[in-house]
């Protein structure tokens, strides 16, 4: 009986295998990493190789790791495998699937003149209605442009340009597909058509038969076939189902997957993503939206740079002596952090925090902004600090949030997973700021995992529908906003979003200086 789902969730540090039952309970998991290489600066590249290494290597140990079950036996019990993966890349594939160079990934920035070339052939606003997103350096079409124009023996011979996801389909199964989250993540998809975009295409001079087929995120790519089940330790035939880019996976790890529902990751970056129906067109284009993994439905983006990284920057500037104590008890620094900044009111004494330690993507996509405190005084402490590192991390967040909601989104409450999405005092400062219930999640850390298990299990009939996310993720907590603290948090937001309209002009003369 076929009563499992293997995941793979292709990550930017390394490759997590999980295996859920028809239940949707965790079986078991196992991980292998990889290395990023950064050649020059603003390049960053990974080897498809290890991508399928850490697939087999991680297969293999997930079926050994199961008590009570043969290796054997545990694999002819497999439903489909479902894949998540990093979005945003380039990975140039033969024939036979295999990679003609490094793939170029979502971190890479070297395409700035491709960016430049395709805005003078076709508008930004026009890129921005068609696609959902800003025509960037960041997205696959301009990557694909970098090797038409420093690489051309390497771009003639590709056979597809594809995700790190779908270049590991195409080698399990043979068959060259991809869907709507991660076509809506390179510059090329039309999103409400559902469809490569003939403008776009004709605009940048591509070759259209280099490009994946489009099927949906359920859907089953092709079966293992038996030079890729000896390898990764499969039956051959075994279903591969397409999956989804690791946001949009996550999303349904979070139970994000009816209009009207919202979530917050808060890891080293952060972002806020909802399902629409529709997508939602910023006309600062400060947010984007992607295509969703569940069918006919969007996901509205927004995702800032430096969040958890802004608290890890505080912790190890700030507080040294509560590092030192946590590691005496045996705890994390941030709980002893958080202690102390609780003992500093709602705004922190009057204190700022701009979280623009890495420059800003959403909502700002200014590169040259950076972090700074304004309004410190000499009867500042740390513990004053350290709160106003969390509300300025928040307010920026609130400026995704409140993007979404001029254009008509209704938010009646905020999911929150990953690492940062722990700290109760956190979820606190969340609820006041955002103005609506914090929903913390029983699962934080595995969420884009267990999506991605759902699209497949769904996908292959093992599950009913995507509704079956509620069982497996429930919401552990929920925190409500304190109506006094909110009141305060409205009369400081403004201001926050007025300090760093302020400092733009400064920015600029510290990039002139090249400080």
């Amino acid at each position: 009986m076929k009563d499992y789902v293997l995941a793979h969730d292709l990550g930017t540090t390394g490759n997590k295998a999980t295996l859920y039952d028809r239940d949707g309970a965790l079986i078991a998991s196992c991980f292998h990493a990889y290395e990023t290489r950064f050649d020059q600066v603003g390049w960053a590249e990974q080897n498809p190789n290890d991508w399928w290494e850490a697939i087999c290597t991680s297969t293999r140990a997930l079926l050994k790791s199961v008590p009570g079950m043969r290796e054997s036996d545990l694999a002819r019990s497999i439903a489909c495998i479902v894949f998540s993966g990093q979005m945003m890349g380039c990975v140039p594939l033969d024939k036979q699937a295999r990679p003609l160079r490094s793939a170029i990934i979502w971190a890479d920035q070297r395409a700035v003149e491709q960016e430049r070339w395709l805005a003078a052939r076709i508008g930004r606003e026009d890129m921005y209605r068609i696609t959902g997103h800003r025509l960037s350096s960041s997205y696959s079409l301009p990557k694909m442009l970098w090797l038409r124009d420093h690489q051309p023996d390497i771009y003639r011979e590709t056979y597809k340009f594809v995700h790190a996801k779908d270049a590991m389909v195409a080698r399990l199964t043979g068959v060259f597909v991809t869907e709507p989250s991660d076509a809506s993540s390179m510059n090329l998809y039309d999103l409400e058509a559902g469809a490569w975009s003939a403008r776009i295409i004709d605009a940048a001079g591509l070759n259209a038969e280099q490009l994946p087929t489009l099927i949906r995120s359920i859907d089953v790519a092709g079966e293992l076939t038996t030079q890729a089940a000896e390898e990764v330790g499969l039956v051959a035939g075994t279903p591969v189902v397409i999956g989804g880019g690791d946001g949009a996976c996550a999303a349904v790890g979070a139970g994000v997957i009816s209009e009207g529902s919202a979530y917050n990751y808060v890891g080293s970056s952060s972002w806020i993503a909802l399902t629409t129906r529709k997508p939602i067109y910023d006309p600062d284009q400060k947010t984007f939206t992607f295509g969703h993994v569940v069918p006919d439905m969007f996901m509205p983006t927004g995702t800032m740079q430096a969040a958890g990284a802004s608290y890890q920057w505080a912790r190890d500037q700030l507080a040294p002596l509560e590092v030192q104590a946590a590691a005496a008890l045996g705890i994390s620094a941030y709980e002893i952090m958080n202690l102390g900044a609780e003992s500093s009111p709602v705004g922190a004494n009057g204190l700022l925090y701009l979280p623009y330690l890495l420059g800003e993507r959403s909502p700002r996509w200014n590169p040259r902004a950076r972090g700074a405190f304004i309004g410190l005084t000499i009867r500042h402490t740390r513990r004053d600090m350290v709160r106003a590192v969390l509300e300025g991390i928040t307010f920026n967040l609130r400026v995704i949030l409140d993007c979404f909601r001029k254009q008509g989104a209704s938010i009646d409450a905020m999911r929150v997973i990953g690492g940062g999405a722990r700290g109760r005092f956190w979820n606190r400062i969340m609820a006041d700021v955002y103005g609506v219930p914090i929903q913390r999640l029983s699962v934080l850390e595995e969420a884009t995992s267990m999506g991605a298990a759902v699209v497949g299990g769904v996908g292959v009939g093992l599950y009913q529908d995507f509704g079956i996310i509620a069982q497996m993720n429930h919401i552990a907590a929920t925190i409500p906003p304190d109506p006094a603290a909110q009141a305060q948090y409205d009369k400081l937001y403004p201001i926050f979003d007025a300090a760093y309209m302020a400092l733009l002009p400064i920015y600029d003369q510290l990039a002139e200086v090249n400080i």
